[in-house]
């Protein structure tokens, strides 16, 4: 998985790249046939904003969350993304082992 961080507004420090690929850990575990994945780490005012695109093979997947710690966005962003891919991974799974697309007799 090709992960790309950049920053709106922001600096990416090492202490913030390594606190986003921690946290985006556990959802590149549940399905690693992502083949990219661009994370943008902005700032809004006073809000901190953090979003997330990952492509997948005929599918992309978008999340974004704000809050006013980017951290926390961080945090709120992980926890998004980790839904859909699990989501991805079982619709794409059930259709798969279903068999559509095959004719039945």
């Amino acid at each position: 998985m090709q992960v790309t961080i950049t920053g709106h507004h922001l600096t990416i420090t090492d202490a913030i790249r390594d606190y986003v690929n921690q946290k985006f850990s556990k959802a590149w575990r549940h399905f690693d046939h992502g083949i990219q994945a661009q994370v943008v780490l902005s700032v809004e005012k006073l809000d901190q904003k953090a979003e997330v695109t990952v492509h997948f093979q005929g599918k992309d997947l978008h999340a974004e969350a704000k809050h006013t710690d980017m951290y926390a966005a961080i945090d709120l962003l992980a926890d998004k993304l980790d839904r859909q891919v699990v989501r991805y991974k079982e619709q794409h799974q059930t259709n798969v082992h279903s068999g559509r697309g095959a004719i039945e007799v």
